[in-house]
């Protein structure tokens, strides 16, 4: 079943399209990275999802219900963490809680959620006096009571630092374990990669591509990239080691081989190494990173 269903979804402010017709469906118990440059349409879609925004066409589905005619069922099983929300300066920690338990009618205990989020030894403190992450600590604590089905989150990161960055993704990971569904929206690229199942790319308000960063790095023909520290090759071993099949570029950089080469190719390229009587001191694979497929997705004249 899907939790977010969007079908030909269309938005436009005053001429401008924001959103020009997406087509997306994200799983139950889905981690799905929402990623977009500035003004792509993404906080349009969430708006349009939690029904703070009405399409001018096309239709959004929420755990089974229309997310602008049942919106408020669809906020009663949603836990949303907004980008830049504004505490209330003279509430507590704790009386943002249970503002969020009474509101929603759940039956959690106040400090289950500020323990998650490791802000209990502040929960007296007026949110005021809280950091700039503290406080986007309490917001996602606010965000888990009840046990969300559906989990929004959008930059969770911002004011974080590492330990509190570690933190969000434990958090995620957790409740995709329950079963939560995770709608993912961050500009930490390296953190989206860690914890989401696939990632959707808008690019000025179209959904240019979607699927998991092994089937971007597949349509982008990325392949990995082997770095051998392997003194002595000459032209002659670059020139056999183009020939294998599933090498695409061998060259010799800053000392050392760099060859793009398919997964079963790797062996290969070593095995012709030694067969030409050259040493591997040592060897490395790394991968096209989240960031560089999305400045591809992004900037590239697709």
């Amino acid at each position: 079943m899907a939790t977010i269903e969007l079908a030909g979804l269309r938005k436009e402010f005053d001429g401008v399209t924001a959103l020009a017709g997406i087509d997306l469906r994200v799983e139950a118990g889905e981690v799905f990275g929402f990623l977009g440059p500035n003004g792509a349409g993404k906080s349009t879609a969430i708006n349009v999802l939690l029904d703070f925004v009405r399409p001018t066409g096309g239709s959004a589905t929420v755990l089974g219900y229309d997310a602008q005619a049942d919106s408020k069922a669809v906020r009663e099983r949603t836990g949303v963490m907004p980008e830049g929300y504004q505490v209330y300066k003279r509430l507590t920690g704790r009386q943002h809680i249970a503002f969020v338990i009474d509101s929603k009618d759940a039956d959690d205990e106040v400090l289950d959620p500020l323990e998650r989020v490791g802000l209990v030894d502040a929960v007296d403190r007026p949110a005021g006096d809280y950091s700039k992450g503290m406080k986007q600590r309490l917001t996602l604590a606010m965000a888990l009571v009840g046990d969300p089905d559906l989990l929004i989150l959008d930059e969770p990161s911002t004011g974080l630092d590492p330990s509190g960055v570690r933190q969000i993704r434990q958090i995620v990971r957790e409740e995709s374990a329950r079963g939560t569904t995770v709608f993912f929206s961050s500009h930490i690229l390296s953190q989206v990669e860690a914890v989401c199942d696939r990632v959707g790319i808008l690019r000025d308000g179209r959904l240019v591509a979607v699927d998991s960063i092994e089937g971007l790095r597949a349509a982008a023909g990325s392949e990995p990239t082997l770095r051998i520290d392997a003194p002595g090759v000459a032209e002659s071993d670059l020139t056999a080691i183009r020939a294998l099949d599933g090498v695409d570029r061998a060259s010799m950089t800053d000392g050392h081989l760099v060859v793009g080469v398919a997964d079963r190719a790797k062996f290969r390229v070593l095995e012709t190494l030694e067969e030409r009587g050259i040493d591997v001191a040592d060897f490395e694979t790394t991968e096209t990173s989240l960031e560089e497929l999305f400045m591809a997705y992004t900037e590239d004249d697709r």
